[in-house]
């Protein structure tokens, strides 16, 4: 019956989800895609495992200095050496809800830019540090360094979408210039 009713995935997720206990009927296939590529990213000496040198030459990659505290203290995170499947499953753990669609996450930073499009870099650090998952200064500054900040303190809501997403979405942007 559920063969009918579904798509071959669905009823292969419907399948699975019996037991909820597998890690990969948590999330989308698109999102095990992108955390596959991700790891895959990470996993430097394709050693089917995330360790110590390749969190190193992954931070170095994206100019960010860590220290082997924090390195240590990040591997101390997982109860097992970091593969595939471990990852998923930390990242699971920390979901608090469902996994946002790219145009959730889009629509969210758009509610922060003005009419030129931008975000006020001090009225966004505020945010982060007030509402929600409060982020501590420190992370809200490293947050900060990932973003394209002008001299005028203001980010281009854009560029932060297309950071954080599969390519951007324009129609949440324009969507709300629709609204203005």
């Amino acid at each position: 019956m559920s063969r009918k009713s579904g798509s071959r995935s669905s009823s292969k997720r419907s399948k699975k989800s019996g037991g909820g206990s597998n890690v990969f009927d948590m999330f989308t296939q698109r999102q095990v895609a992108e955390f596959k590529e991700g790891f895959q990213l990470m996993d430097r000496d394709k050693d089917g495992i995330i360790g110590k040198t390749d969190l190193r030459a992954t931070f170095d990659e994206i100019g960010r200095i860590a220290t082997d505290a924090e390195l240590d203290g990040m591997l101390a995170d997982a109860p097992a050496p970091i593969n595939f499947t471990m990852l998923l499953n930390m990242f699971a753990e920390r979901q608090t809800g469902e996994a946002d669609d790219d145009d959730v996450v889009a629509k969210a930073f758009v509610a922060f830019s003005d009419e030129q499009g931008l975000i006020d870099c001090d009225v966004f650090r505020h945010a982060l540090m007030t509402w929600g998952d409060k982020f501590s200064s420190q992370e809200a500054d490293d947050a900060l360094d990932q973003m394209d900040v002008d001299d005028n303190g203001k980010i281009d809501v854009n560029s932060i979408i297309q950071m954080l997403t599969a390519g951007g979405s324009d129609d949440a942007a324009t969507g709300e210039e629709d609204a203005a």
